[in-house]
C-alpha cells in the first residue's frame, strides 16, 4: 500500500510539473508586442482589451509606450520601436506610409453626429473680446501640436466650411498637447480644438469657452487610425489579424458602456476605474471620474476604416504641400483587416 502511495505521489508531482511546463511554454509563446498610444480616454480601447484579457486570448502579450502626440508614435513606428500605434491621420504618418514603411490597418476614433467629439474652444481672453462662435476663427490664432497634424486639418475644414482658407488662421505649433493647454490657457493663443476628456474641464473651471463641435461641421471625419509597419503586415499578417480582433473587442465594450452611461451606472463605474488606471493618473479618482465620463467619444465599431475621410485628408495636406502630390491612398491604408466605407 505505501509503495503504490508513493509512486502516485510521485506521478501527482511529475503531472503538476508537467503542467507547470506547458503554462510556462505557453506564456513564451506568447507574442510580445509594443502598442504606441496618448493618455486619451479616446485611446481606451486598448487599455480595455489588455485589462480584460482580449489580448491574452488572441495569444498576445501587449505593453503599451505612451507618447505626448500622435506624430512620434507614428515615427517610433516607422523605426521599428513600437510594433503598432494609434495615431491621428497626420502628414507625418502620410509621408512615412509613402516611404513603405508604416500602413493604417483600421479606424479607431470618428466624429458621430450624434456624439460629442472634438470641442472647438475659445480662450477666456479671446471670448470675452467678442470671439464667441466658430465662424469668427478667421484672423486668430489656433493652437496645434506640428504642422500637417490632425489639429491643422481641423482647422482647415473649419476654415473651409466657413469660406475662408487656413492661411487666413494664425496657426501656433506647439509640439505638445500640454504646451497647446498652456498656451491657450494663458491667452497666448485664441483658440484650439480638443478632446472632450480635456476641453470640459477646462471650460468647467472657467479657462474657457466651448463654442462649437467639430461633428456639426464634419460628422465623417476619421480622426485616428490604428498603424501597423509594413513589415508585419507582409511578414505576420496574422499577428496582425489577432491584434485586431482583440482591440475591436475592446471598442464594443467600450462603446456599449461609455456611449450610455446611464443604461448600466456600475458597468460605467468598472469601465471608468479600468480607465483610470491609465487616463489622468496622477488625479485622485473621484477627481479623474467626471473628466473621463464626459470624454467618451465614437469609436469605430469592429475598427473599421473610413477611407472616404482618409482620401479627403490626404487631398487637403497634399493641396497644403504637407505631402506628394504622388502619393496614393493605397500607399497609406492597407483595406485587407477591416471593413470599410
Amino acid at each position: 500500500m505505501e509503495i503504490r502511495n508513493r509512486t502516485y505521489r510521485k506521478l501527482i508531482t511529475a503531472g503538476a510539473l508537467f503542467a507547470a511546463l506547458g503554462v510556462a511554454e505557453a506564456a513564451a509563446a506568447a507574442d510580445k508586442l509594443s502598442v504606441g498610444a496618448l493618455r486619451f480616454t479616446s485611446h481606451s480601447a486598448g487599455f480595455i482589451a489588455l485589462e480584460r484579457g482580449h489580448f491574452k486570448n488572441e495569444g498576445l502579450d501587449v505593453e503599451f509606450r505612451f507618447f505626448q502626440a500622435a506624430a512620434p508614435t507614428a515615427v517610433a513606428l516607422a523605426g521599428g520601436d513600437v510594433d503598432f500605434a494609434i495615431a491621428g491621420v497626420t502628414g507625418g504618418y502620410m509621408n512615412l506610409a509613402a516611404k513603405g514603411a508604416i500602413k493604417a490597418v483600421a479606424g479607431v476614433l470618428h466624429e458621430h453626429k450624434d456624439v460629442d467629439g472634438m470641442a472647438i474652444m475659445a480662450s477666456t481672453k479671446a471670448y470675452e473680446a467678442g470671439f464667441t462662435k466658430p465662424e469668427q476663427l478667421k484672423g486668430k490664432s489656433l493652437a496645434m501640436t506640428q504642422s500637417g497634424s490632425t489639429f491643422h486639418y481641423m482647422g482647415g475644414i473649419l476654415a473651409e466650411k466657413f469660406g475662408y482658407s487656413i492661411k487666413d488662421i494664425t496657426v501656433r505649433p506647439l509640439h505638445k498637447v500640454g504646451a497647446m493647454i498652456g498656451a491657450f490657457k494663458s491667452g497666448q493663443v485664441d483658440a484650439m480644438l480638443m478632446v472632450p476628456h480635456i476641453a470640459k474641464p477646462l471650460a468647467r473651471a472657467g479657462a474657457g469657452k466651448i463654442i462649437g463641435w467639430l461633428r456639426d461641421y464634419r460628422p465623417d471625419y476619421q480622426i485616428t487610425v490604428l498603424l501597423s509597419s509594413t513589415k508585419n503586415i507582409k511578414e505576420k499578417p496574422e499577428l496582425v489579424k489577432k491584434f485586431l480582433r482583440a482591440y475591436a473587442k475592446g471598442i464594443a465594450d467600450f462603446n456599449g458602456v461609455m456611449l450610455n452611461q446611464s443604461k448600466d451606472p456600475a458597468a460605467t463605474e468598472a469601465m471608468v476605474k479600468l480607465i483610470h488606471k491609465y487616463v489622468y493618473t496622477s488625479r485622485p479618482y473621484a477627481k479623474a471620474a467626471p473628466s473621463i465620463k464626459a470624454g467618451a467619444m465614437y469609436l469605430n465599431p469592429g475598427a473599421s476604416l473610413d477611407l472616404k475621410s482618409i482620401e479627403h485628408q490626404l487631398k487637403w495636406h497634399q493641396s497644403q504641400g504637407f505631402v506628394a502630390k504622388t502619393v496614393t491612398l493605397d500607399q497609406i491604408v492597407d483595406t485587407g483587416f477591416v471593413e470599410t466605407n
